[in-house]
């Protein structure tokens, strides 16, 4: 399948769209996200691969061969004419997703439609990406379970740019929270923070989970000092806790817009996908979350 349209430059914020009820989602947090930034915005549809495709190829005792034949070919034909009509919900998506971005004043947008795998494709765009932007759960999710969507993990796992997971609709945002653990990735959004323009001139907080000593004082106070350094006026807190309890008692207590935290904590034992810190506010937090690894 080839590209819908190819023009983004070097610094493109990739949006991630599937049809489900966070498309609007997406489209409005990437605008939000490419106004601040000055950068393109390129939105990818993935279509399932025709392997996806698949009906019950082995009936052999179940019918007679001449019945098995005549069913198998209808079955190819059903499954052509799905992946037929899923090329064009594809294609309607990106239309939709167009002009949605159009009229929050982006122009121009570049599109992609490809069949296949989300991950592969966000690594082999990853030279042109400087941050992906997709839905907390896909189309087919289930709400109910709080199941976070499989490309989400698989995305946060294998993404090394900053990974924006939006909230069910958009709201403005004004202040944001950092929960800071000093690990290597916390440290890595502090570092994005104070050099990028994404959140310049919004309310910043700094959360630290854990008792309030010398030792958490020394490493909240360095970031800080980054953060100041680059023009934010930083305010500060030292918690002890659960940290998703805390970050979640924090975000609705100050009516917080945007969390930004690491993927992993280095002073927690990692889960099979990502961390058990960062899937339990995944599947809880009401704000979007910008997340690093």
């Amino acid at each position: 399948m080839t590209d819908a349209q190819s023009t983004t430059g070097n610094n493109a914020i990739l949006a991630c769209v599937d049809g489900s009820v966070y498309t609007d989602s997406v489209l409005a947090h990437a605008a939000w996200v490419g106004q601040r930034l000055d950068v393109t915005v390129q939105v990818l549809h993935i279509q399932p691969p025709d392997a996806d495709y698949t009906g019950p190829t082995d009936l052999s005792g179940a019918i007679g061969l001449g019945a098995k034949s005549s069913l198998l070919e209808k079955l190819s034909r059903m499954d052509e004419e799905r992946s037929k009509l899923d090329q064009q919900k594809g294609k309607l998506i990106l239309e939709h997703a167009k002009e949605a971005l159009a009229e929050a004043g982006i122009s121009p947008v570049s599109t992609l439609h490809r069949r296949g795998s989300l991950v592969e494709t966000i690594s082999e765009l990853e030279s042109t990406t400087q941050l992906v932007v997709l839905g907390k759960r896909g189309e087919h999710a289930d709400f109910a379970s709080g199941h976070l969507g499989s490309n989400l993990e698989r995305v946060v796992r294998a993404a090394h740019h900053p990974v924006l997971v939006t909230a069910r609709a958009f709201q403005p945002i004004e202040r944001f929270v950092i929960a800071y653990d000093g690990g290597p990735s916390t440290r890595k959004a502090v570092d994005f923070v104070a050099s990028s323009s994404l959140l310049r001139g919004l309310e910043c907080h700094l959360l630290r989970i854990g008792a309030d000593n010398k030792k958490n004082r020394a490493v909240i106070a360095q970031a800080a000092t980054q953060l100041a350094q680059a023009g934010f006026a930083v305010q500060t807190l030292i918690q002890p806790g659960q940290p998703d309890e805390v970050i979640s008692a924090h975000v609705k207590s100050n009516e917080m817009d945007l969390l930004v935290m690491g993927a992993y904590g280095h002073s927690h034992i990692r889960t099979l996908i990502i961390g058990s810190t960062t899937s339990a506010m995944l599947r809880s937090c009401p704000i979007p979350v910008l997340m690093f690894r």
